[in-house]
């Protein structure tokens, strides 16, 4: 069975330290705006923004 395509795979980088931590899904449907997310950042050790990128 072929995947869902209405679902789509988006990276999520932190607003600080730039760096891409994170990789997720999405509704392409749903959700039309960049996501954005409170995560744990390793690199500056707390939590920190997450945006989504190109």
């Amino acid at each position: 069975m072929p995947k869902n395509d209405k679902r789509v795979k988006i990276t999520l980088e932190c607003t600080e330290c730039k760096r891409r931590n994170y990789i997720t899904t999405k509704s392409k449907i749903n959700d039309r705006e960049r996501l954005e997310m409170k995560k744990y950042c390793a690199n500056d050790r707390r939590h920190t923004s997450h945006k989504e990128t190109r």
